[in-house]
């Protein structure tokens, strides 16, 4: 019969398995990376050596890059079993930001908003 512990939280790496620089390398390794993709965000947007129209797809793939460094090496957010509950919460969070957004897009375009302040709204009685 296995002896089970009931003094950790699930997803916390026992004392005996996990070394105190354990947790400092991974923390170094993630500002080091996030660091990275900050410098290299901040390139790609001042840069003439990318083609123009290919920018912003490439700010949009460093952003989602620079959020997968922050939810593995940050939040330690991963696909183990003891944090089924942080991925489902994670993937709620995504679903109500994507509803959020995409429903403030329809409305913006039924009342035919456009960029610069102006309202196109239809005449009255026409």
């Amino acid at each position: 019969m296995s002896q089970a512990t009931f003094d950790q939280a699930p997803g916390d790496v026992p004392a005996a398995e996990g070394g105190g620089s354990s947790g400092l390398l991974v923390y170094t390794i993630g500002l080091l990376l996030a660091l990275a993709l900050t410098a290299l965000s901040f390139w790609v947007a001042n840069t003439q050596l990318l083609w123009a129209p290919g920018i912003p797809l490439g700010l949009a793939v460093l952003a989602i890059a620079q959020m997968g460094v922050h939810l593995v090496f940050f939040l330690h957010i991963t696909t183990g079993p003891d944090n089924a509950n942080n991925s489902l919460a994670l993937a709620f969070g995504v679903l109500v930001v994507t509803l959020i957004v995409a429903g403030s897009l329809v409305i913006m375009d039924d009342l035919h908003m456009r960029p610069g302040g102006t309202m196109d709204m239809p005449a009255r009685g026409t």
